[in-house]
């Protein structure tokens, strides 16, 4: 099946470039100039990723972001920015990007990007309690594997792309302390050397969802210094 991918940025020429590269590797597009027409877009089409640029009129691509995730939204999303402040970076994945490029860019490494980061499955939020039998159990927590849905206490997880990437990986190898960059070239699936506070965040979000008590995990566990682990108790 055809992913589709929605270009937002309002500089034409820029989203010409991004369009054209895109549907020459296959994917279908559709493109918006402007923050609203964003929004409007992203939840009319359901598109299977988003590069969204930052600077945009009307609403920004981190008020975008907010709103698509304050919403559930799961679809994933990479912002583009032509800011070189770490702060951008890492406010645009505290607000739930899953990823970000900075300009200027590759075609290739957009590329790598987008299908690094593009949905496989659809997560299913609402997917009724009954198990396949693919699934890890550990106290209150299931994780479906058939079903790409990760359940707490009964009721699933309203998670992204990568959270899921994540829990998933983190408890198929229970106890084994995991570094950041071993995640990021696993769970990301490209070797990034860039900013490995992606993990970090990417880590903190997951709790919120996951954690009775975030402050206090008890399934993703922290080893200070090395990397984060599954819990085995």
């Amino acid at each position: 099946m055809q992913r589709t991918v929605l270009i937002v940025d309002d500089e034409k020429s820029i989203v010409d470039i991004l369009k054209f590269n895109l549907e020459k590797s296959e994917y279908k597009t559709i493109c918006a100039y402007d923050g609203k027409e964003a929004l409007k877009l992203a939840r009319e089409m359901n598109p299977d990723l988003i590069l969204l640029d930052v600077m945009l009129p009307y609403m920004d691509g981190f008020e975008v972001c907010k709103a698509l995730r304050s919403e559930g939204s799961a679809i994933p999303i990479i912002m583009i920015t032509a800011r070189e402040q770490e702060t951008d970076k890492v406010l645009g994945l505290e607000l739930g990007a899953d990823d970000y490029i900075t300009k200027p860019f590759s075609v290739r490494e957009l590329l790598a990007r987008v299908k690094a980061n593009m949905r496989r499955l659809p997560v299913q939020e609402s997917a009724p309690i009954e198990k396949s039998g693919n699934v890890i159990e550990f106290k209150d927590i299931i994780i479906d594997f058939d079903r790409h849905t990760v359940f707490k206490g009964g009721s699933a997880l309203e998670l992204t792309q990568r959270e899921y990437e994540l829990i998933k990986f983190l408890a198929s190898n229970p106890g084994r302390v995991i570094s950041r960059k071993e995640l990021m070239s696993e769970v990301w699936q490209y070797d990034y050397y860039g900013d490995l506070r992606a993990v970090d965040v990417a880590v903190r979000r997951l709790r919120e969802k996951l954690e009775d008590n975030p402050a206090e995990p008890v399934y993703v566990m922290t080893k200070r210094g090395v990397g984060y682990y599954f819990s085995e108790e």
